[in-house]
């Protein structure tokens, strides 16, 4: 059942930030309620889609950040609509949204509305520059996607080769945002089980970028410098980065002294272990350019797997994998990272990602794939107490879907 058993979740966002966090929490086991306009998750109708799949209720991108939840498709813009949702706030532990700042205030929903219902409501908002209540931001209206949150919180600045920075691929402008809400979430309920409150969880795109570039951040505090884009390498490491194979690239890592010995030995270069000029870290930075060029000498003519069977093992050492390499290797499939799921529409199932955090006696899992829109909205109502007649009437006054 997970660890998060009985608790429950609503999960007014939408597109990537907010789902993916509420999914972590279903993951594991938290009964996460997805409020959806009528039309459904913007998400739901930008694919990829099956070749056979006629439905075409979701997509891949909705899919796979949607799993393990329940859909409920409500016209807030309505009474009764606002009303439904308010009673289903009224039974949660949790509610996460993402939209800017004030909408959910208009619409009548602010946290502190919702607090005086239920005091122990736990409420996070996710935002590209952050929500008022913790400090206006003089971009606070502004609105903000992954790109923006790389850009403005430092990523985009040391990423790619100098004076070209370069967008990190996947959407880290959500992603890391949705995980450190997650945990925001999960303090703040731990906290409200002792005092009986629960509390506003803000968490900011940018801020949330800028946090973990942790490094440029002492960097210049502490040696005044303002890191540029390093490319492959790193500023402070040596070796650490990528270095081209005969059939691609590899990743390796030999900072440390016993590392860097066990390297020299696997390129039969043990003389450079007890050379000054390569013996320390601070060493080889001096001389990297020397330092990458004797390694890619040796990388280049050398395949992936040849490298992987001198390398793995002995130091921090990977293959630079595309999608179909993870799919074949072994490593995914044991850990559960690869899974698939029914998809709608579709004859065969869908792989989608796994769970990445492994609980030994209460382990998260993918019970069910993504919901279609308003799968549940019968199931959920009539919980609170609706008729079926009642039910019917406000579907065909496209209140509820």
């Amino acid at each position: 059942m997970g660890a998060l058993r009985g608790l429950r979740v609503i999960d007014m966002t939408q597109v990537l930030a907010g789902p993916f966090c509420t999914q972590l929490l279903a993951d594991h086991g938290a009964d996460v309620v997805k409020v959806e306009p009528l039309q459904g998750d913007s998400t739901r109708h930008l694919g990829p889609y099956r070749s056979d799949d006629q439905l075409r209720s979701y997509g891949g991108y909705y899919g796979s950040v949607n799993r393990n939840k329940r859909s409920i498709a409500i016209d807030l813009k309505s009474p009764e609509g606002r009303e439904m949702l308010l009673q289903l706030i009224d039974g949660a532990d949790v509610v996460v949204e993402n939209f800017r700042p004030g909408v959910m205030d208009r619409l009548g929903f602010s946290y502190e509305t919702l607090s005086e219902r239920n005091p122990r409501l736990v409420y996070a908002a996710i935002r590209g520059f952050g929500d008022p209540r913790s400090g206006q931001s003089p971009y606070v209206d502004w609105p903000a996607f992954d790109v923006v949150a790389q850009a403005m919180g430092g990523m985009i600045g040391i990423t790619g080769q100098k004076d070209t920075p370069l967008k990190v691929g996947p959407g880290v402008g959500d992603l890391i945002p949705a995980v450190l809400t997650g945990f925001g979430i999960l303090s703040a309920l731990i906290e409200a089980q002792r005092s009986g409150r629960g509390q506003f969880v803000d968490v900011s795109m940018v801020d949330s970028i800028m946090a973990i570039c942790e490094r440029i951040v002492h960097q210049h505090s502490f040696a005044g410098s303002t890191p540029q884009p390093e490319g492959n390498r790193h500023p402070l490491l040596c070796p650490f980065g990528l270095f081209p194979a005969a059939d691609g690239w590899i990743a390796l890592g030999a900072p440390q002294p016993e590392f860097w010995r066990e390297l020299c030995r696997v390129i039969e270069r043990p003389e450079l272990a007890e050379d000054p000029r390569y013996a320390t870290n601070a060493a080889r930075l001096e001389i990297r350019d020397e330092v990458y060029d004797l390694l890619e000498a040796f990388t280049s003519v050398r395949t992936k797997q040849e490298l992987m069977s001198l390398f793995g093992g002995h130091v921090p050492f990977s293959p630079v994998y595309d999608v179909t390499e993870i799919f074949d290797d072994e490593h995914f499939r044991t850990r559960e990272m690869l899974v698939d799921v029914e998809q709608p529409g579709s004859k065969a199932p869908v792989t989608i990602t796994g769970v990445p955090v492994k609980l030994s006696r209460t382990p998260g899992s993918v019970r069910h794939r993504a919901p279609l829109l308003g799968e549940h909205t019968d199931e959920l109502l009539t919980a609170l107490g609706y008729a079926r007649d009642t039910i019917g009437d406000l579907r065909s006054r496209n209140i509820i879907r």
